[in-house]
């Protein structure tokens, strides 16, 4: 073709349209790490490069709302930088110092449809970015990361309570739905993603991996955003780096509240996975509080069981030795502002100390916001919180400090492989704290030695940590058990010492002047501790490592230097732990003593009251008596239940000697509250010590009129094996109001009483009735074949017993003679074959009076 022909067709042929060139902006953090923001073409993606080695390649960035997709066809507007420094302390973690120093950019971006701010972080120990737009309603992020194909990944299968075990794979064969935080190995940087600062005002999202990249998915289809979007987060560098970060809680809204003085972390006893009855054995939940006040844990949990019945004794009795109570629910407990400030007030008054949540198992909007409320409500009671079959940590500890800790993880309740352990310090415990209720000494697979299940508490990090084991097996094991004794369960500082996300980790961690280190391994190796964190001079190290069969631990003692390396041979899943402190001359142990709680008694009168109508008074008086050592600050007062009101003044002494007691009395006035009272009378000493004994008042209803039906009438009590006792319908499931008309046999009854087996309600007679009749009969709506037993009691003793109830059919009517009584009992036990669906009603229960 001659150059005139060209020129022509040139001329003639319209110009093709220019491609705009890449335009692009770097965010250099204070450390290593950089990240690199790209348009091109109207699309935006996002890079992170450590030491200039490009770890995270170019990925999507934008996001879709139902009213724009700012995904595409994007147009910079403007830049502007600031340097981001916060020194902020948590009351427990990996370090409770924190400080941090990054550099932020916001990078303005329009098309067509809309705007938004695309923020950048960039940090020593990562990059972050989140998006800033007007209010909307999300649909969709774009928000990706792409790793190189051959990196090696440690992923955890999603499921909403994340506890799967991980698995090793690589980032190219990765194919699937994966949770928070997911690992990998990018040649010799590693890069651990996840997000921060979750909460009601988004979801949660996990990743999804096509072979080429993993995709932000949020977990609902449209998410009603206030116009600030949770932290895109990449840990970022070598695996010390990764492993000890705390970038997830420095990204996070600061605490809501600057008083932590009531957050006190400790070690936990813990009875369910050994017993899964005992919660609802009170004497059994009572050796768990001697057991805890002998070794001085500062805790007892009390799990699925217990009973509002006694609840209040076992508060009273472990606050006397020292021990506080904490207690186990289902989330849809608290699932209301009803709930919420009905049920965590009467915990806070029965003196508990905290509560763990169970059964969230949602990363939806919905579920953060139930989160946002129940924090909120239990941080203004001053009730810690640990949360169970729950998401994982997303920097909530930091802006509610009351959070102890959070499952997340496949703990020792669910019997993970010993071989799953150290990759857990590698990955989820870089969160947050981990509950993973570590040390299973006789209970579960017994897969991993005793070395390495007391070396697992310094490796996981938990504000409180719950032993999973009952009192009997750690007191065979006097050695394992004097190291758990010393154990601390907050740290001043953490490092990696050695490990591998596959094989390995050896981990120090720092509590005062103290180190504890803990190792563990899947194979036979030599695990090594290189002791130059320690500095200089001479150091005392206790070491406890497994004989040759499994028993208890062995303990030997070595003084070394900070040249040294503490070795220590382990086999298959084995471990080791140790206690480091500072030595001197003639030093034999790093031990420190255990706290022990003073011996004292506290007796009050009368140990029951008369009925109390509101308005009359009770006089009670108590006795405080000291027992073998000499105690400080002592104050003893009566406490008046919500709604009475009392009179007379608090009793103090400076001191009191062994033996010596101080006495007080007190007139209290019955408040409107009907139902039984306990009425206290409290000795506080020394450093917060409570000791409490209650009188057993009772503020009595108005005697039933004659023809009042049982479901119009006020419980004294009531106690159900599913959900509540339903007033005028059938028990349905779990949540309240959820039952369907009372249906017997084809009948369907207007009022009475819902319940399943085994359930009991009392109602307060006055003595002032003569008869109860009703219809009795198992639900339409049981499922299965049930059998219950339908019982009266008249002030404990037996008034009618329908003996075994079988199967569905026509109700049977019941006449029962209650003269005289003053509190009547309405029991339903299981008939004896242990089913479920032993849905029973009180149909038409009508008093004579």
């Amino acid at each position: 073709m001659s150059r005139l022909l060209v020129l022509v067709l040139a001329l003639l042929l319209p110009a093709a349209p220019a491609v705009a060139a890449p335009t692009g902006w770097t965010v250099t953090g204070p450390g290593q790490v950089t990240a690199e923001v790209t348009l091109t073409s109207g699309n935006l993606t996002l890079a992170i490069k450590r030491q200039g080695r490009t770890v995270l390649r170019p990925a999507a960035v934008g996001l879709t709302t139902t009213a724009a997709d700012l995904t595409r066809d994007l147009v910079f507007t403007g830049r502007t930088d600031r340097v981001v420094t916060d020194r902020y302390t948590m009351p427990h973690g990996k370090r409770l110092q924190r400080s941090t120093s990054a550099t932020e950019s916001t990078l303005g971006f329009r098309n067509a449809n809309g705007s938004f701010d695309l923020v950048v972080r960039a940090a020593p120990d990562g990059v972050a970015y989140r998006y800033v737009l007007n209010a909307a309603t999300v649909t969709a992020e774009a928000s990706s990361f792409q790793v190189p194909a051959d990196s090696k990944a440690w992923l955890l299968p999603y499921n909403a309570w994340y506890e799967n075990n991980r698995v090793r794979t690589t980032a190219g064969a990765a194919s699937g739905e994966f949770g928070y935080p997911s690992l990998f190995q990018v040649g010799q940087d590693f890069a651990l993603l996840t997000e921060s600062d979750v909460d009601g005002r988004y979801a949660g999202s996990r990743l999804r991996g096509n072979g080429s990249g993993f995709q932000v998915v949020l977990a609902d289809a449209q998410v009603q955003s206030t116009g600030t979007t949770p932290w895109r987060t990449a840990i970022v560098g070598d695996l010390a780096t990764v492993s000890t970060s705390t970038l997830v809680d420095d990204l996070a809204t600061p605490a809501k509240y600057s008083d932590t003085s009531w957050i006190r972390p400790g070690k936990v006893a813990w009875s369910w996975l050994s017993e899964h009855s005992s919660p609802g054995d009170f004497e059994r939940q009572k050796q768990y509080v001697d057991f805890a006040a002998r070794n001085g844990w500062e805790y007892s949990l009390v799990d699925e069981g217990w009973s509002s019945a006694w609840v209040p004794e076992l508060v009273r009795y472990a606050r006397a030795r020292g021990v506080e109570i904490l207690l186990w629910m289902r989330w849809s407990d608290l699932d209301t502002q009803q709930e919420r400030d009905t049920v965590l007030p009467r915990v806070k008054q029965w003196g508990a100390k905290g509560v763990k949540l169970d059964f969230m198992e949602s990363d939806s909007q919905e579920r953060y916001r139930w989160y946002d409320a129940v924090l909120q409500k239990t941080a203004d009671l001053k009730l810690m919180v640990n949360f169970h079959g729950s998401t994982i940590p997303h920097g909530l500890a930091r802006t509610w400090p009351h959070i102890l800790s959070m499952e997340g993880v496949r703990g020792a309740e669910n019997s993970p492989p010993a071989a799953n352990n150290p990759v857990q310090f590698f990955t989820r415990n870089v969160a947050g704290s981990m509950d993973y209720t570590p040390v299973s000494l006789e209970v579960g697979t017994r897969e991993a030695t005793v070395a390495h299940e007391v070396a697992l508490p310094v490796v996981y990090e938990s504000g409180w940590t719950h032993f999973a084991d009952k009192p009997e097996a750690y007191e065979r094991h006097p050695q394992a058990l004097r190291y758990l004794n010393q154990l601390p369960t907050v740290w001043d500082e953490t490092r990696l010492l050695d490990g591998d996300p596959d094989s390995h980790a050896v981990v120090a961690r720092r509590n005062g002047d103290r180190w504890f280190l803990g190792g563990i391994a899947t194979q036979d190796r030599t695990l090594k501790a290189p002791l130059a964190f320690l500095g200089g001079g001479q150091w005392l190290v206790e070491t406890v490592r497994d004989p040759a069969t499994r028993a208890d631990v062995v303990r030997d003692r070595q003084v070394l230097r900070g040249t040294d390396t503490l070795s220590v041979p382990v086999r298959r899943n084995g471990g080791f732990a140790a206690v480091v402190c500072r030595y001197r001359s003639g030093l034999q142990t790093c031990d420190q003593p255990i706290r022990q709680t003073p011996k004292t008694t506290l007796t009050v009168s009368p140990a029951t009251a008369a009925d109390t109508p509101p308005g009359s008074t009770l006089d009670v008086s108590g006795t405080f008596t000291n027992g073998d050592k000499e105690i400080r600050d002592v104050t003893l007062t009566a406490v008046a239940p919500e709604s009475w009101t009392a009179g007379g003044t608090a009793v103090r002494r400076q001191k009191l000697a062994p033996g010596e007691s101080v006495t007080g009395s007190w007139r209290l006035t019955a408040g409107s509250r009907i139902g039984p009272v306990d009425v206290p009378v409290v000795a506080t000493f020394g450093d917060g010590v409570h000791v409490e004994q209650a009188v057993k008042a009772f503020v009595p209803p108005p005697v039933p009129g004659n023809g009042a039906q049982v479901s119009d009438l006020p419980f004294m009590s009531e106690s159900n094996g599913w959900g509540p006792v339903e007033r005028d319908r059938s028990n349905g499931e779990s949540d309240g109001g959820d039952g369907r008309p009372l249906t017997i046999g084809g009948v369907t009854y207007a009022k009475g009483l819902g319940v399943h087996a085994p359930s009991e309600v009392s109602i307060y007679l006055g003595r002032g009735c003569e008869h109860l009749t009703a219809m009795l009969g198992l639900d339409d709506e049981t499922e299965q074949p049930g059998s219950v037993s339908f019982q009266v009691f008249g002030d404990g003793t037996a008034l009618y017993d329908s003996g075994t109830v079988a199967g569905r059919g026509a109700a049977r009517s019941v006449d029962v003679d209650v003269t005289g009584v003053r509190m009547l009992s309405l029991r339903v036990t299981d008939g004896g074959d242990g089913k479920n669906f032993d849905h029973a009603d009180w149909a038409e229960p009508i008093l004579t009076c």
